[in-house]
């Protein structure tokens, strides 16, 4: 049996360590431990955060950013698809909604991929820019920390929680925005930073939830269910998920997991949407 080679830190090499920074990856003491998003950082990186701002103040850089950017490219191209066929940017009608966006009978017909569809269609430009941009800064804070993958994971599982959260609640009110999965990666991001003993009202994103949960209660014409239901199943996925500078011990039961629950939020919403749904009018 070999011997395990020692990692010491990059600035005390007389400090035998076990964390690793989660942007550069190089290996830190408790003393330059510095608390980020998720999980540590090194003096240096947290440095170079710090300089910039954001809804919570270390960001993992948007170059790392790709699933979130797809995803927003997506949004915009349902968007345009979705207004040239209603012949209105501002409008919900036409052969794009009428077939994608989600709502309970059709998906108690087996048309379950409205569970997920609906969450790339916007009722207009303002609905649709302040999801993306909310989406934007989500995945900056999350794609880096968590790995490709595992972000994916996230808000799909998200996206359906809210899919769930709408069945369950209004079932035969067509429902359609990001507003789940957003709400989700907000809900993972609490959880993710509790799991690294972070305070999410010391960093903002405690806040941002509790102001959008206010809007949601508040506002007519929007869908708590959807809301609630993704902000759930994300601080579920997160308390799941593994970030990429944790020990990487369970990393594939953690994923596999994630997907099963993902799985299992999609059947129990064709269930809801089965029992509760009535006939379209």
């Amino acid at each position: 049996m070999e011997p395990t080679a020692v990692v010491t830190c990059y600035r005390h090499p007389d400090r035998q360590v076990g964390v690793r920074c989660q942007r550069c990856e190089r290996p830190i003491c408790p003393q330059c431990m510095h608390q980020a998003a998720v999980g540590f950082q090194c003096p240096d990186c947290a440095s170079a955060g710090a300089r910039r701002s954001s809804v919570v103040p270390v960001r993992t850089g948007g170059d790392e950013v790709v699933v979130g950017k797809v995803l927003i490219g997506l949004n915009l191209a349902a968007f345009v698809l979705a207004g040239l066929a209603a012949g209105s940017i501002a409008g919900t009608s036409g052969g794009v909604f009428e077939r994608f966006v989600t709502w309970g009978p059709f998906v108690a017909d087996g048309e379950w991929w409205r569970l997920v569809t609906g969450a790339f269609l916007h009722s207009g430009p303002i609905h649709l820019l302040m999801n993306m941009f909310l989406l934007w800064l989500l995945a900056k804070e999350l794609e880096g920390a968590l790995g490709h993958l595992n972000f994916l994971l996230c808000y799909v599982v998200s996206v359906l929680g809210g899919a769930l959260g709408v069945m369950l609640l209004s079932p035969n009110a067509p429902t359609l925005g990001a507003s789940g999965g957003v709400f989700g990666l907000m809900g993972a991001l609490v959880v993710l930073q509790l799991r690294a003993r972070q305070n999410p009202w010391n960093t903002g994103i405690g806040g941002l939830v509790a102001i959008n949960l206010v809007i949601t209660f508040t506002l007519p014409g929007i869908s708590v269910g959807g809301h609630v239901g993704g902000l759930l199943a994300g601080a579920v996925a997160g308390a799941v998920v593994q970030p990429r500078s944790w020990p990487q011990t369970s990393t594939g039961v953690r994923t596999g997991f994630l997907v099963l629950f993902g799985a299992g939020v999609a059947a129990f919403a064709v269930a809801a949407a089965t029992a509760l749904a009535g006939d379209v009018v």
